[in-house]
């Protein structure tokens, strides 16, 4: 007899570690407790995962480690609500369900033989993670990496171990930028659309995918389009809307479409094409 595996029960996962990334901000990295499951979880880059916390609710967060990890999943979680702070005041060895994987990608392979670049903003890094370690792993396949990310200050930045790597790598060149100038610092000064007007990168073969607070993402389009960046060019992820991943609750809804079942990763074009404003 052929066993119907519901989509709707969570998984069950333990928490392995817990990284505190900001003072409002960690990361946990949880393993499915089916060992076999685990080893044969797959996932693509911009794929998201709804997170319950037994008694107090369920919240959907982009799964930001590398696709080709199979030791754990990592999730960044903001502390900012009732799930989210429940989360936060979990520990190291406890139990979480996940129901993973959900929504569609970054269409990395359209992308090959062209020059990325990523525009992140505080917590925002966290569901281009996963494709920048994509895309590194499979370098021989693009061109040109760059990546800029923005904090308010030097605290806020996320993944602070990966920024290190990738300061010191040949293969993408990394630019940070904080709002305002503070003791100690020695890298970019300015809001993330006007350092990005100053680095003045061509739109000629280059996909930009960007990911961040929506204020951010409003003026950092306006200049993406003012450097001549086509809408078909220009990716951007909407998981912040979501909440069932089936595409039933409505609350997801923008114009006819439904981030959780035809995002959340969507092209400018596609996002022009809808007459509610997205961000």
């Amino acid at each position: 007899m052929e066993v119907i595996k519901n989509h709707l029960l969570p998984k069950i996962a333990t928490i392995k570690k817990i990284i505190r990334e900001t003072p409002n901000i960690i990361s946990l990295q949880v393993a499915l407790d089916d060992i076999e499951a685990m080893r044969n979880f797959i996932f693509e880059p911009g794929q998201v995962a709804q997170i319950s916390v037994f008694g107090f609710g369920e919240s959907t967060f982009v799964i930001n480690s590398t696709p080709s990890n199979k030791d754990y999943l990592q999730f960044s979680v903001m502390k900012s609500g009732v799930n989210t702070t429940a989360i936060h005041n979990l520990s190291e060895g406890e139990k979480v369900g996940i129901r993973a994987p959900l929504g569609n990608w970054f269409p990395y392979k359209d992308m090959e033989g062209k020059n990325i670049l990523f525009i992140g903003g505080g917590i925002g890094l966290a569901p281009l993670r996963p494709l920048i370690f994509h895309i590194l792993e499979n370098k021989e396949k693009y061109m040109k990496l760059t990546l800029l990310y923005a904090a308010k200050s030097p605290d806020d930045f996320c993944f602070k171990y990966d920024i290190d790597e990738w300061e010191k790598s040949k293969d993408i060149q990394l630019i940070q930028t904080i709002d305002n100038a503070c003791y100690g610092w020695d890298k970019e000064v300015g809001l993330c659309p006007n350092v990005l007007e100053k680095m003045y990168p061509s739109s000629q073969n280059t996909i930009a995918v960007i990911c961040g607070p929506p204020i951010m993402i409003k003026y950092t389009l306006e200049v993406l389009k003012k450097l001549d960046f086509e809408d078909d060019n220009i990716y951007t992820t909407l998981e912040r809307r979501m909440k069932c991943g089936i595409g039933k609750c409505g609350r997801c809804n923008i114009g006819e479409k439904f981030v959780c079942v035809d995002g959340p990763v969507f092209s400018l074009r596609e996002l022009s094409n809808i007459s509610e404003t997205f961000i």
